[in-house]
């Protein structure tokens, strides 16, 4: 039988799900039936939570217990936070990711309920969601030198973790701005992270072990980390003045400027687009609009440079989601810990997914090597 390989398995079909659909041709986003745009500025974060994992939007009732589910498991339990302070303050530097994925692992090995069925898999999904925001904002202020914040149960999950991060009250914009940025990183198809998760749990492991695969291939810098490539970029260059010089030598000497290009995107990212609207408006509130100048900048430099080569590169979900952390008080290395916090919604909704109709995911290979090779005794071989 002829096979045609393609590399990374670019573009080929590996399952079916009822979860989400990337159209690259036409720049579109939907999460079960619903356009992204139409979410955005509608929906909060939890009511796309429950529209992953149960392919509905929730009634008043139904938001209200998973609102309060998500609350329960937001305090960090002492073990764990013993867990994250001494890996945050380890003379090796573990990074927010390397905490992340040590803590979900954890997390599992102490789960009492080993139990496999979905009402089990919807309350360690919940408690995943609660912690990775509370582990994330815990690690930030370890890393300062401060101290734990505690939640509270009075805020959403986006205002929460602001306040546990910075320690005071949040301004509604960068609430409002902030929830979106989860909703919009929320699930993205079969993804690098969501296939290596959904490989694991096809094979009946747990959702803890799933959450962690999925992590592991989310920490990598081909998959996640291109807004912290984009902010690490734009403070190496240090000055509005600055950038399109320094842009366009990067440009002409071959290097890759991040948060640019896709995939699966032919066309614009529209979440590249509706981030792009919330970090103009609240960097201008914020009083501090250089790092989105020089990020405009930068688009512009970008786009014209491919232009005159006769190519059409548009931006991504990660060129302007910098600035627009930075503006809320995130620190560079949070941004990627900030995409588990999102994404872990949707890792769980097609765990859920694989789950309830599992086959074990096992594709082949086409074998380039050599055979029929002789054995040769050790002693007479060269």
């Amino acid at each position: 039988m002829t096979t045609q390989v393609k590399a990374g398995l670019e573009d080929v079909v590996a399952g079916t799900s009822e979860i989400c659909f990337v159209d690259g041709e036409k720049g579109r986003l939907v999460y079960r039936g619903y356009d992204i745009n139409e979410l955005v500025g509608k929906a909060s974060f939890e009511e796309v939570v429950y529209l992953l994992w149960h392919g509905k939007l929730p009634n008043r009732t139904e938001l209200d217990q998973l609102e309060a589910e998500l609350q329960k498991y937001r305090d960090i339990p002492a073990d764990v936070l013993e867990l994250v302070r001494t890996l945050a303050q380890h003379p090796a530097g573990a990074t927010g990711m390397e905490v992340l994925r040590t803590a979900v692992s954890y997390l599992g090995a102490v789960d009492a309920d080993k139990s496999m069925d979905r009402e089990t898999h919807l309350k360690q999904a919940a408690k995943l969601i609660a912690l990775s925001a509370s582990i994330t904002a815990a690690f930030g202020r370890f890393k300062k030198g401060l101290e734990y914040v505690p939640p509270r149960s009075d805020l959403n999950h986006a205002a929460n973790f602001l306040y546990m991060l910075n320690g005071q009250e949040p301004d509604q914009l960068a609430v409002e701005a902030f929830d979106v940025a989860l909703i919009l990183h929320a699930d993205h198809e079969l993804n690098a992270s969501t296939f290596a998760g959904r490989v694991t749990v096809a094979t009946l492991s747990d959702l803890y072990s799933g959450v962690t695969s999925a992590i592991g291939a989310l920490k990598g810098p081909l998959h996640g980390g291109a807004n912290e490539d984009v902010m690490r970029m734009l403070m190496e260059i240090g000055s509005v003045e600055n950038t399109a010089k320094e842009v366009q030598a990067r440009l002409d000497s071959g290097e890759k400027i991040p948060g640019f290009g896709h995939r699966v995107y032919r066309n614009y990212d529209p979440r590249g687009l509706v981030l792009k609207r919330y970090a103009k408006e609240l960097t201008a509130k914020a009083g501090n609009t250089k790092w989105f100048e020089m990020t405009e900048i930068t688009e512009d430099v970008v786009l014209k440079h491919f232009e005159r080569k006769g190519k059409e590169l548009k931006y991504n979900v990660d060129l302007y989601s910098g600035c627009l952390y930075d503006a809320m008080g995130i620190p560079v290395e949070l941004f990627t810990p900030i995409f588990v916090m999102s994404r872990m919604s949707g890792w769980t909704a097609h765990f859920l997914e694989q789950y309830a109709n599992n086959r074990i995911i096992r594709p082949r290979a086409e074998y380039t090597g050599p055979v029929d090779l002789e054995f040769v005794p050790v002693d007479q071989r060269q």
